[in-house]
């Protein structure tokens, strides 16, 4: 009924640059959040990046001043533009949103992941 498509990840070398992009589909009364999660292999998922309705955003540490997240709010699509890439930065990385589907009701949707390999 809702999903998340992600597109955009892929191999890089250290110090370049990826974009990523999701999209959300479906019988979607309003999206309140969207965020790019990452997991890299024995680790816990973190939170990369957020957007909220009214714009504001918010970064990890770790990413700041070298990611940035953007929201097509017509397309309900959410971007993240991810610059000086890291090794560190290897990840699986994924798209989510807080969806009112249900009226009333609020709930979490992700994505399927999306690759992201830094090399040095």
């Amino acid at each position: 009924q809702v999903h998340l498509v992600e597109s955009g990840g892929g191999l890089v070398q250290a110090g370049g640059s990826l974009g990523l992009s999701c999209a959300a589909s479906g019988s979607i009364i309003a999206i309140y959040i969207m965020d790019w999660f990452r997991q890299a292999p024995g680790k816990q998922r973190e939170l990369v990046a957020r957007v909220l309705g009214d714009g504001s955003t918010v970064y990890a540490e770790s990413v700041k001043g070298r990611f940035f997240i953007s929201r097509d709010a017509s397309e309900n699509t959410v971007y993240l533009q991810m610059n000086s890439l890291k090794p560190e930065d290897t990840a699986v990385y994924y798209c989510a949103a807080t969806m009112e589907v249900i009226p009333g009701t609020t709930q979490n949707y992700w994505g399927q992941g999306t690759q992201v390999t830094v090399s040095l």
